[in-house]
């Protein structure tokens, strides 16, 4: 299985009301990075997984619409927690949604986010796309 994977960071705030989550029950602001992998069986005819360019391309027309808002109230995430386990989930399937139409993104097998809130914490998703 090849993969590429592209990076960029953005900036949240929300608030996770429920006692488990401490002191971030109340809002606050996050910065993550955000990492999507995009895996397929067989390279292209260019023998590459996915343009670079064309894949940050779409990583940052997802983050746009969620970097500086308040997730608190964000269509998305109304009357759900946005952890980041649920923010990976929103990125990937977002991300799936702008790609699988094209070409190169008919033969992905799946794509993986990684946020990472800081060095030592992360959290992500894999989304497996059907019939690769």
């Amino acid at each position: 299985m090849f993969s590429l994977t592209v990076r960029r960071h953005f900036m949240i705030a929300h608030s996770l009301p429920r006692e488990a989550f401490g002191p971030a029950q109340g809002l606050h602001g996050a910065t993550f990075v955000a990492e999507v992998s995009f895996r397929r069986a067989q390279l292209n005819d260019d023998a590459i997984v996915l343009d670079i360019g064309a894949a940050g391309g779409i990583l940052e027309g997802v983050l746009d619409g969620l970097n500086y808002k308040n997730l608190d109230e964000h269509p998305a995430f109304k009357g759900k927690l946005s952890t980041t386990e649920a923010l990976a989930r929103h990125i990937a399937e977002a991300v799936a949604a702008q790609i699988t139409g094209t070409p190169d993104g008919k033969a992905l097998a799946g794509i993986d986010v990684v946020l990472r809130e800081n060095p030592d914490a992360w959290a992500g998703y894999s989304l497996e796309l059907p019939g690769n």
